[in-house]
This record gives C-alpha cells, sequence and structure tokens, in this order.
C-alpha cells in the first residue's frame, strides 16, 4: 500500500476512480486529499483538512470494498501522516458501527461535542478523536 498526495496522482487514473466511486468530492480531494495505491491501482482516499491549528479532520476516508480489510493499516498510515503534519489531534466523523470498533480499537475516543463543527450541519454518526502527540 501506497500513500500520495491526490496531487501528485496520475490525472485519469484519479478521474477513473472517482467515476467509479459516486459522492466523493472531487475539489477537496484535490486540494487536500490522499489516494491509496495498491497494486499501483487506486483503490481508496482520504481527506486531511486542518480545521484548527493543531487538529485535522479525517474526512472522506474511502477503500473498496475488496481492499475494505486494510482499512485498520490505512488509518493507522493516516495517523503517521496526521503526526508528521505536527497535528495534535485527529477528529473523525463515523456513520457506521463497524468503524466505529475500529477506531475504539486504534484508541480513538468518542466526543460529544465538536467545536470546529458547530457552523455546519450535524450529520448523524459518531465523532472520534485521536491524541496524534
Amino acid at each position: 500500500m501506497k500513500i500520495i498526495p491526490t496531487s501528485e496522482a496520475i490525472p485519469s487514473e484519479v478521474d477513473a476512480f472517482l467515476e467509479k466511486n459516486e459522492g466523493l468530492n472531487r475539489e477537496e480531494l484535490e486540494q487536500k486529499g490522499y489516494v491509496v495505491l495498491i497494486r499501483d491501482q487506486i483503490e481508496g482516499c482520504f481527506v486531511l483538512d486542518e480545521v484548527e491549528e493543531g487538529t485535522v479532520w479525517l474526512k472522506q476516508l474511502y477503500i473498496t470494498r475488496t481492499e475494505a480489510q486494510k482499512l485498520p493499516v490505512l488509518v493507522e498510515s493516516i495517523i503517521t501522516i496526521a503526526k508528521a503534519k505536527q497535528a495534535k489531534r485527529l477528529y473523525v466523523h463515523s456513520h457506521q458501527p463497524v468503524i466505529d470498533v475500529l477506531l475504539e480499537a486504534l484508541q480513538f475516543h468518542p466526543q460529544k461535542e465538536i467545536s470546529f463543527v458547530d457552523n455546519l450541519k450535524k450529520p448523524h454518526g459518531n465523532w472520534w478523536a485521536y491524541q496524534v502527540s
């Protein structure tokens, strides 16, 4: 598995990936995102959005069904990238119970209120935080 900024990926491959996987925000992925290469194919993506100094929000985490078993390793890699960006906290909004279980296993902690989301429409699901450093 290799993770690269979307801006360094081959544009036609990013286009093909986005066409097959609708619902991903192209603009945000191109500006702040990363693609996940497995066997030289884009099989996943995510966005790390700095919402406050030292705080990043993991958005649009996606991996194809065929590579879903690599999700724990992917999340650990994302934590490493957040650390390299000198983030202190990493937030994730989970929409699926299986992701909640994974985040808890990776020592993320449930959150009741998220200050940077107050102005946004609060979607259903659970918020989690990880103390990066």
